[in-house]
């Protein structure tokens, strides 16, 4: 099993950037795939970007693919997005999640979620 904290979030203008970070405890992060998934108020989780558990293969959403970029850091169990030229509708709670197999883009795949943290883009 598997424990994770996001931080990083916040507020900043439309264009801005942002990094988040996913602290993983317990059972070595290496071990698993990790996505990130943003719910917005009033709609449904969506997927946002994967990660392989070497880190070599990645995948994005159309809506943020050249914008974000996922990546870990093994060493440290921690998984990261950076998100670069952000736009109000970036605007949701952001969760990262992890998964004991290949990465995934469906939520339902994922058996371990962190708390989510929040991330406003004003305009």
């Amino acid at each position: 099993q598997v424990q994770l904290v996001e931080s990083g979030g916040g507020l900043v203008q439309a264009g801005g950037s942002l990094r988040l970070s996913c602290a993983a405890s317990g059972r070595t992060s290496s071990s698993y795939s990790m996505g990130w998934f943003r719910q917005a108020p009033g709609k449904e989780r969506e997927f946002v970007a994967t990660i392989s558990r070497s880190g070599e293969s990645t995948y994005y959403a159309d809506s943020v693919k050249g914008r974000f970029t996922i990546s870990r850091d093994n060493a440290k169990n921690t998984v990261y997005l950076q998100m670069n030229s952000l736009k109000p509708e970036d605007t949701a709670v952001y969760y990262c999640a992890a998964r004991p197999g290949p990465f995934n883009i469906d939520s339902d795949e994922y058996p371990y979620w962190g708390q989510g943290t929040q991330v406003t883009v004003s305009s």
